[in-house]
């Protein structure tokens, strides 16, 4: 299925670039690389699960429209590419999601629903529009194609570690309902099983590792709370969490802190603009050298979608 949604996007997608600077592997102490995903169309790795779910879709069930609920990059990805499927669409936003996000979305030519976080619940709130309106939901996470059409990233993340020699490394995947981390696990068991792909988390977000711990599906109490607002879901999904527990590591959560230091020393080392939940893979490779022990890490920048101000008060800290 991941090799179907590779070919389905080429020509789509971008090929995003795997990064390197001698100035954070001293930093970490090992070597460290960085698949920008933040250089991805419409700034996340969000668009090629949206193009492989739609371009899935049978021509009829398309042309009556999508809908997405998601806090800005799942929105852009699937606002985009139903405006180049011709399309309609319609996005289920958290009112508390960065203006930046909101307004990107609407300029892609979606039509914004805004829920709040705190009480209502927006796979609820979807599958209710969905029902009425006649709409095909795209899942952010927990749908075949997305997950599909996100594992092309761990397919083009083995060809790159390939070229650059690398035959071992920990694979740090920032994480929330885990249709990344899932697609780039199945893509590296079949492609590159030396690649060991790791979830990361913000700190009190952190779903994952601790149903990775336990064996079953945890949540977390809150989904508001960190700058990370693009990985902060209740739980892993349903259908991604089988496959992250039989084929991820132990999984590592960040402050918010950490995050900011991460951002600024992309910018300045890599030349690239992340966004906090984008941020999270790489500040655990920075600074929780103590929960990594491969000599080499890949870590995927999943978005670059940040509030000129968090922009702003992350680059202080350079």
């Amino acid at each position: 299925m991941i090799e179907a949604a590779a070919l389905r996007l080429n020509g789509r997608a971008r090929r995003t670039p795997l990064l390197s600077s001698p100035f954070l592997d001293e930093v970490a102490g090992r070597r460290v690389f960085v698949k920008a995903e933040c250089l991805q169309q419409t700034g996340s790795f969000k668009f090629r699960g949206a193009w492989a779910a739609l371009s899935a879709l049978d021509p009829a069930t398309r042309a009556r429209g999508v809908i997405a609920f998601s806090s800005g990059n799942h929105a852009q990805g699937v606002a985009c590419a139903a405006r180049l499927h011709g399309a309609p669409s319609v996005i289920v936003m958290p009112a508390d999601a960065p203006g930046v996000k909101i307004d990107a979305t609407r300029a892609l030519g979606a039509e914004v629903v805004l829920y709040d976080r705190e009480s209502q619940d927006r796979d609820d709130l979807g599958e209710a529009l969905a029902e009425r309106r006649g709409l095909t939901l795209i899942r952010p996470f927990d749908d075949p194609q997305v997950i599909a059409g996100q594992g092309t990233v761990g397919l083009e993340i083995a060809e790159q570690a390939a070229k650059h020699g690398i035959g071992a490394a920990d694979v740090l995947i920032c994480c929330g309902g885990g249709g990344l981390s899932a697609g780039i696990a199945l893509a590296l068991e079949a492609r590159a099983p030396g690649l060991c792909p790791r979830t990361v988390e913000p700190e009190g977000f952190d779903d994952v590792a601790r149903s990775l711990r336990s064996g079953r599906i945890e949540r977390n109490d809150r989904t508001t709370g960190s700058i990370c607002d693009a990985i902060l879901t209740a739980s892993p999904g349903r259908i991604t969490f089988p496959v992250l527990r039989r084929l991820c590591g132990p999984g590592i959560a960040v402050s918010d802190e950490d995050c900011l230091r991460a951002m600024a020393l992309a910018a300045r080392w890599l030349k690239v603009v992340l966004e906090p939940g984008g941020a999270v893979a790489l500040a655990a490779a920075l600074f929780r050298a103590d929960r990594i022990e491969a000599e080499t890490v890949i870590c995927v920048a999943s978005g670059g979608n940040v509030a000129p101000e968090t922009l702003r008060a992350a680059l202080k800290r350079v």
